[in-house]
């Protein structure tokens, strides 16, 4: 996604736009970095709910304040993840997984790409928002390996994102019961929403957005903006977003800002319960 905004981004600029992985600490290496560059607009963060919104309860030595530390320039895009489970496991729907594992406390298991991951979030707001359940977690050091024992019945469930889970959706590997967006996806539009299937208060919407330094001057951010919203409105973009199971929206740096704060309130209550921490 970063990529292709730097591509197109570079053409309305007049200059290259270069993409620098800097990975680790859940992104907060690449974070870091941005927050003590610079203020000119030169250096860019590519950020997300994870990086943004939830490595500040998650992480007890972090090293930027994704509130202080940053000037929001524009979202990007949003997406959702997709409840799965295994199919031999008895329950058809949403309500079907919650009884059974209301009359089977503690035997049911989810999967997740690890502690604080956006998927294990996911399972513990569901725990939350349904009663209370007693569903273990299972971490693993990745999606892959999770979905593996998933399909092989060593778990019974995991949320991931929409477009890792498509396919095997169509095949009938996993059975879909609950996308977790405040509105159907367009990959999957048979499968209903959390809150459609009961659970009024159950949204778990990812994005990912650019923020500069802060300090960073205003005229500079307004050109970022302009421009990257400019892109992000194109059908090009728009249709590439879809195929990721994603949502182009683009949006004023007050809007973000706006954004990144709320999320903040609601990620903390949650990774403060579930006990989940890291260095």
């Amino acid at each position: 996604m970063a990529r292709v905004l730097a591509q197109q981004l570079g053409e309305r600029l007049g200059q290259p736009v270069i993409v620098e992985n800097k990975g680790g600490a859940g992104g907060g290496i690449a974070a870091e970095a941005v927050a003590r560059a610079t203020p000119d607009g030169y250096t860019l963060f590519f950020g997300t709910t994870g990086t943004l919104a939830i490595n500040p309860s998650l992480y007890r030595h972090l090293r930027y304040d994704p509130v202080k530390d940053f000037a929001p320039v524009s979202l990007m895009a949003t997406t959702m993840n997709v409840l799965v489970v295994n199919p031999r496991l008895a329950a058809d729907d949403l309500s079907g997984l919650i009884k059974l594992a209301k009359d089977k406390p503690g035997d049911l298991t989810f999967g997740s790409a690890g502690n604080g991951s956006s998927n294990h979030l996911s399972g513990e707001l569901f725990r939350t928002e349904a009663g209370g359940l007693q569903i273990t977690h299972v971490p693993y050091k990745g999606s892959a390996p999770a979905l593996v024992d998933l399909l092989g019945g060593r778990i019974s469930m995991m949320f991931d994102t929409i477009s890792q889970q498509t396919q095997n959706i169509a095949l009938g590997k996993v059975r879909a019961l609950a996308v977790t967006g405040p509105k159907r996806s367009p990959l999957l539009p048979q499968v209903p929403t959390a809150q459609e299937a009961g659970l009024k208060n159950f949204d778990v919407t990812i994005w990912f957005g650019v923020l500069a330094p802060a300090g960073t001057p205003v005229p500079i951010l307004d050109r970022l903006s302009r421009d990257i919203r400019a892109v992000m409105e194109t059908a090009d973009m728009k249709k590439l977003m879809l195929a990721q199971g994603a949502e182009a929206k683009p949006t004023t740096p007050a809007e973000f800002s706006a954004l990144i704060k709320h999320d903040i309130s609601k990620w903390g209550p949650v990774v403060k319960a579930c006990g989940a921490s890291l260095d």
